[in-house]
């Protein structure tokens, strides 16, 4: 029977909290990929999905994305998952374990990636109350926001159209003085 430690993480609130995962529920994730989505129900994240991002054996070898299967394979690494260089160039042939979940990993690392609802609340961090309170404070600003943009909208209409009142004034005031040159031509020539 497989068991893992099964890392959630919300990636909106930064927030990461490890819970065991056994019998059916680990069961789940065999078979799947890193990449793949899982329903949350088995972390105990009703109406949630989250996305596996890796995860390690029992010895601490990661799981790589780009090593398939769930067997061990020793690859040369220039850096990334399972291996950091100390100087530049340097290279290592390490052994990790493919992108497969199986019973041989230790623990798995999943985000979040969608669902109803507040990810925090169902992780347990916040009371449900606390999350209304915060959502309503969240739709009064918004609705502050928008009035403020259509204030400053009018505003700009209002600008523009004494602008183009300005402008056509200003035109009127040219056509005039045109005639009144043209008039003045004309009488000097008679």
């Amino acid at each position: 029977m497989a068991t893992f430690n099964v890392v959630v993480s919300d990636p909106g609130s930064g927030y990461s909290e490890t819970r065991e995962v056994e019998g059916q529920d680990a069961n789940r994730f065999i078979g799947r990929e890193i990449g793949e989505e899982v329903d949350g129900s088995a972390v105990g994240l009703d109406g949630f999905t989250v996305e596996i991002t890796g995860g390690s054996d029992a010895a601490g070898r990661p799981l790589r994305p780009d090593v398939l299967g769930p067997n061990l394979k020793e690859i040369l690494l220039t850096g990334g998952t399972g291996y950091k260089p100390t100087r530049e160039g340097e290279r290592k042939r390490v052994t990790v374990r493919g992108r497969e979940v199986s019973d041989a990993v230790a623990q798995l690392n999943v985000k979040i990636v969608g669902g109803d609802g507040d990810p925090l609340v169902a992780l347990g961090v916040k009371e449900p109350e606390e999350a209304d309170a915060e959502a309503e404070a969240e739709e009064e600003a918004d609705a502050e926001d928008e009035a403020e943009e259509a204030a400053e909208e009018a505003e700009d209409e209002e600008a523009a159209e004494e602008a183009e009142d300005e402008e056509a004034d200003e035109e009127e005031a040219g056509d005039e003085a045109e005639s009144a040159d043209e008039d003045a031509a004309d009488d000097d020539e008679e």
